[in-house]
């Protein structure tokens, strides 16, 4: 048999760590080529892992909950192929009989593969490696010396145990750590021996607050774990060895819960850290009346185009966002250290900040300008869905230029905003309430109940200045005051 081992990939953008949170698959089973096997939660989404190869699953090698480095092997699979009978060519893929009509009578076998795993399908054949020189390459010691030059991860293991003394000095052990001798299989297997059943977030609750999913039953259907049992869980009586050692004394009727600082979190605390003392923030505000812009919603819900679509306020934000960024492109720009210059963006790669259970993510819509209102309500809902489902991939989250976050779900009224590493604006929306507010001029002035919210704009003062912002600050509130003034636009 031969045993292969995959290894955790990049899942996306120079990623270089990964949680492991759901394996799929469990020691025994079989699986093939582009089957999903696990589910890693990144610094940015959680990423379903196809295994490039196929076999029987000889052992899971990393935990769930486990925080694992790129390239370190995960899974072990066998893929029931007998070892080849020259250890010279042990590493090679045999050939395929040769087909009819063939112009040269061979033909190399065509395995499927992932993109960007295993070798590539290409009609060039291998080189034969050449021995010590004056050897006569038919020998069995000249087999030997190959041999050992060609011993990599995929050797068979029935011959890995004969030549692990002939490895190199620096490589004691292949990658990954030494494999069992045959008929020594020592997998990782839950305690108990059935799956956890948990979400995701719940997985992650759960590992956040230290609590073993294996011992906490689920009130959800079928046994599902839910947050509630996690949490009542986490509140329940210590173990025996932490009991034994409180870290306050329990007259004192404290305590503390520590939480690891990674994934989502510890992305968006080095983001923010970098933010926040590399580009000099400017925050500026403004109060206005958004009744306009709420009567136009109700009507465009009363329209057949539009019945199908969730339509909110902050539909109209981003359409207002990407006409002011028109009028004021400066806004929608990067700074680049490395060669001193300005970066203009042509396209508006809206970010939209939303609070998930794995923290906050902001992935963005691309070319958000070039959208009618409709595209960008589609666009809009298929974002939010996503980022709640925590299904969102680390390219939608990638070459941003703009965000819009939004406070006013929480009851605030407005805040100031820290732009998102690499952009040069963003956009705080408050609360919209009703509030007294003066309408008309002269005589007819008066004071009556109005829609109103609080805009804050934060952006980098090093290439966007103050006359900048404010007009486009003072662009997004006239088109919410008065979405027909859009058309001069």
């Amino acid at each position: 048999m031969t045993i292969k081992e995959f290894r955790l990939p990049d899942p996306g953008e120079g990623l270089v760590e990964a949680d492991i949170v759901t394996w799929h698959v469990k020691v025994g089973d079989q699986v093939k080529i582009n089957d999903i096997v696990v589910e890693v939660e990144t610094s940015k989404s959680l990423v379903e892992l196809p295994i490039p190869f196929e076999g029987t699953v000889e052992a899971l090698l990393v935990k769930e909950g486990d925080t694992v480095d790129v390239g370190t092997p995960i899974i072990r699979v066998d893929d029931g192929v007998s070892a080849p009978t020259n250890p010279a060519n042990a590493d090679m893929v045999p050939a395929a009989p040769a087909a009819e009509g063939d112009g040269d009578g061979e033909s190399e076998a065509r395995v499927p593969n992932l993109v960007g795993y295993g070798p590539r399908a290409t009609s060039s054949k291998r080189r034969p490696r050449k021995g010590p020189a004056g050897a006569d390459p038919n020998t069995e010691e000249a087999h030997a010396q190959i041999a050992e030059r060609s011993f990599a991860v995929d050797v068979p293991v029935s011959r890995r145990a004969d030549h692990r003394e002939a490895l190199p000095p620096h490589q004691a052990e292949p990658v990954g750590g030494p494999l069992p001798h045959p008929g020594v299989v020592e997998p990782f297997r839950p305690t108990g021996g059935a799956a956890v059943l948990a979400k995701p977030p719940v997985r992650k609750l759960a590992k956040d607050l230290g609590v073993d999913l294996e011992s906490v039953g689920g009130s959800g259907p079928g046994g599902v774990i839910t947050r509630d049992d996690v949490e009542q869980a986490a509140a329940g009586p210590a173990e025996p060895e932490i009991a034994a050692a409180p870290l306050v004394s329990p007259a004192a009727g404290g305590g503390e819960t520590r939480i690891p600082i990674k994934g989502v979190r510890k992305a968006t605390a080095k983001a923010m850290v970098d933010s926040a003392f590399t580009a000099p923030h400017v925050t500026e505000w403004v109060t206005c009346d958004v009744t306009a812009t709420m009567e136009l919603i109700d009507r465009l819900k009363a329209r057949r185009d539009f019945r199908d679509v969730k339509i909110t306020p902050m539909l109209l934000v981003a359409k207002a966002v990407c006409l002011a960024i028109q009028r004021t492109p400066g806004i929608n720009a990067s700074w680049d250290d490395a060669t001193q210059e300005i970066v203009l963006h042509h396209d508006v790669n809206l970010g939209i900040a939303a609070a998930t259970p794995r923290g906050l993510l902001v992935p963005n819509i691309k070319q958000a300008q070039r959208l009618d209102l409709r595209g960008l309500a589609d666009a809009f809902a298929q974002l939010v869905s996503t980022a709640r489902d925590g299904r969102t991939q680390p390219a939608d989250m990638a070459g941003g230029t703009f965000t819009i976050t939004n406070v006013g779900v929480f009851g605030v009224d407005g805040g100031t905003p820290i732009l998102n590493p690499g952009e040069s604006g963003i956009l705080c929306v408050g609360q919209i309430a009703r509030r007294p507010w003066v309408v008309g001029t002269g005589d007819d002035e008066r004071i009556v109940p109005r829609w109103v919210t609080t805009l804050g704009v934060s952006f980098d003062h090093r290439l966007v200045d103050g006359e900048q912002g404010s007009t486009f600050l003072s662009d997004v509130a006239t088109v919410l005051s008065d979405p027909g003034q859009a058309l001069l636009f």
